[in-house]
């Protein structure tokens, strides 16, 4: 038997809370960017600022639906009571619209990913997950460990069998779970009329409903991001060990 064979590799072990939140917001997460996507085909345009629409400038345009660049507009109609440029216009083409479902179960699984983040953060910060596991510690910021942790995601070989996270991992997970979720939720409850009637603070924190709405798409592309290359990490330091590891599985598997 080889070296390679014999050596005892270390996985992580979670505890229940941690499998069960994370089983439910990846179900979630998933939900919200199949039905998220839905909705931008509808409307694939971002704006900057409180207000937008087709007749307004865009601050770009994404092309992934018929309703892209369609130009299909009878001649605009100013309406004759208002003193600025507010402008009506008839569309001369066959909309995509699945609004209806996709706002639904946007909405739903919102609330799902919401309530289990708490869960989550709540039991984390008060069992010492976050201190124990993800808190970088002193020692680990120096050029050569930082180095040799960035190396082993493309070499995974040389990453050390005891090791549970790196220092990429740690600062990464915390970006994600403090920062991104946060502003995704957030921007979330700004596009709500209903919210921000009752908590207007939200629309001078992110610019106005549309701003909130630009930004709510790129925090979600950063975090489908962040979850494609999770999903390249799992496959490429064990797939099977891994995922037995966030499931149903042992502490330990050997190699």
């Amino acid at each position: 038997m080889n070296q390679s064979q014999s050596e005892e590799i270390k996985a992580i072990r979670h505890k229940r809370w941690v499998k069960s939140t994370h089983f439910i917001i990846t179900l979630s997460f998933l939900a919200l960017t199949v039905s998220g996507f839905v909705i931008l085909m509808a409307h694939p345009r971002l704006y900057w600022g409180k207000a937008g629409n087709d007749l307004t400038p865009a601050l770009f345009e994404l092309p992934i639906s018929r309703n892209y660049h369609h130009g299909g507009w009878e001649q605009t109609t100013p309406f004759k009571h208002l003193t600025s440029s507010q402008v009506s216009a008839v569309r001369t083409y066959d909309i995509f619209n699945e609004n209806g479902w996709g706002r639904s179960t946007h909405f739903l699984a919102a609330w799902f990913l919401i309530a289990t983040g708490l869960i989550y953060f709540i039991v984390g910060f008060f069992s010492g997950h976050f201190r124990n596991n993800l808190a970088p510690r002193a020692r680990e910021f120096s050029l050569k460990l930082l180095w040799r942790d960035f190396v082993s995601h493309f070499r995974p070989q040389t990453r050390p069998a005891d090791t549970q996270y790196g220092l990429l991992q740690k600062i990464t997970y915390l970006w994600v779970i403090f920062f991104l979720f946060p502003v995704v939720i957030l921007t979330g409850f700004t596009m709500s009329p209903a919210i921000t009637a009752s908590y207007p603070f939200l629309l001078k924190i992110f610019f106005g409903h549309q701003s909130a709405r630009t930004i709510h798409f790129f925090a979600a592309v950063l975090l489908l991001l962040f979850l494609v290359l999770h999903i390249v990490m799992v496959i490429r330091t064990g797939f099977k060990r891994n995922i037995i590891a966030i499931t149903f599985g042992s502490n330990h598997e050997k190699k």
